[in-house]
């Protein structure tokens, strides 16, 4: 047993697609992402991101793993007052899109919680 998971978040350079038109469909008829990963690893060309503390992943295959992992963002989101994963929070503590880029997406969820959390964002600068 291993206390590494796969979190099928994978990042492919150009040559991807030459690798993929070499793949065969597995038992299931069906194209596996691990034989790509398999052949890149074969080629040395395999690089992997150990996540380090502050990170979770989250087994969600079923409706408990599921109710457990919604949980557990609850509960931290509450706690910290933060969203998590939140992509325009990101983008913008970033810098990769400016305070009136952040307001234009923030606008029409307003009637949200969510698009409320994103407006808090701008009454709190400088983070």
């Amino acid at each position: 047993q291993s206390s590494y998971a796969v979190t099928g978040l994978y990042f492919y350079d150009n040559q991807v697609v030459a690798l993929a038109r070499d793949i065969r469909p597995s038992a299931r008829n069906e194209l596996e992402i691990t034989d790509l990963n398999q052949a890149y690893l074969d080629q040395g060309r395999l690089h992997v991101e150990i996540m380090g503390r502050g990170h979770a992943w989250l087994d969600t295959g079923t409706h408990d793993s599921l109710l457990e992992a919604s949980q557990f963002i609850a509960t931290l989101e509450r706690r910290q007052g933060l969203k998590v994963a939140c992509p325009e929070e990101i983008a913008f503590r970033k810098q990769w899109i400016d305070a009136a880029q952040l307001e234009a997406l923030a606008r029409p969820l307003q009637k949200s919680g969510y698009g409320d959390y994103l407006m808090s964002l701008l009454k709190r600068l400088p983070f």
